[in-house]
């Protein structure tokens, strides 16, 4: 499994990067890619939603009127969650809906994830560079030479660039992030992938 390796103007390098076959070439498991986008729109969750019950209610407890003889339905007081302004019924409780997930579960997602990008031929290899300080126009040009305007686009690199993460803020179908903090959620999200060379060998040293 070879790709060309592009330099940051969008042109090709004359050189190809052999990319691990267990990680970018393994047949795409849906239902562990389905577990891990789910536990991680659920840690995402903040489970504060909350509404009253009757018992704390502050409204009078005084039965509204007697039971029998009046022609209409009982009633008890006016926190009745009949009533306008009354309590909820099994309304929602703080809770935390995160969940747990097997790490060779989250490592496989990972890899069906990396596996169907490179199969759709969403992986692009561009040589390594860095920025020496946060510039979101210099960082706009990269992609544009890349022609990948369109679609979103996430930047891989080896390590945490800071300069290049606030590059990216101002643009929004930009995204990057670190090897090792490679999640499926934000892989599935992207269009395409632009992979320094350099990441490679950290991805196979984190994932294989």
């Amino acid at each position: 499994m070879k790709l060309k390796v592009y330099t940051l103007d969008g042109k090709e390098t004359g050189r190809e990067l052999e990319l691990p076959s267990e990680i970018f070439g393994v047949e795409p498991n849906e239902h562990v890619v389905y577990l891990a986008v789910k536990q991680y729109l659920a840690n995402q969750r903040q489970g504060t939603a909350k509404s009253k019950e009757r018992s704390e209610l502050s409204g009078s407890t005084r039965k509204l009127h007697r039971q029998k003889g009046t022609g209409g339905s009982r009633k008890g007081d006016i926190n009745s969650p009949t009533f306008r302004g009354g309590a909820r019924v099994f309304g929602p409780r703080p809770r935390n809906h995160s969940f747990r997930l097997n790490k060779k579960v989250k490592s496989l997602a990972r890899k069906s994830a990396l596996s169907s990008l490179y199969a759709d031929g969403a992986i692009r290899i561009i040589e390594d560079f860095g920025l020496d300080a946060p510039k979101t126009g210099a960082l706009k040009q990269i992609i544009a030479n890349q022609g990948m305007t369109a679609s979103k686009t996430m930047f891989i690199t080896a390590d945490y660039d800071m300069n290049l993460v606030r590059s990216s803020r101002n643009l929004p179908k930009t995204s990057v992030c670190a090897a090792k903090d490679l999640n499926t959620y934000e892989l599935l999200n992207a269009n395409h992938l632009l992979i320094a060379e350099n990441a490679v060998a950290k991805i196979r040293e984190t994932f294989a």
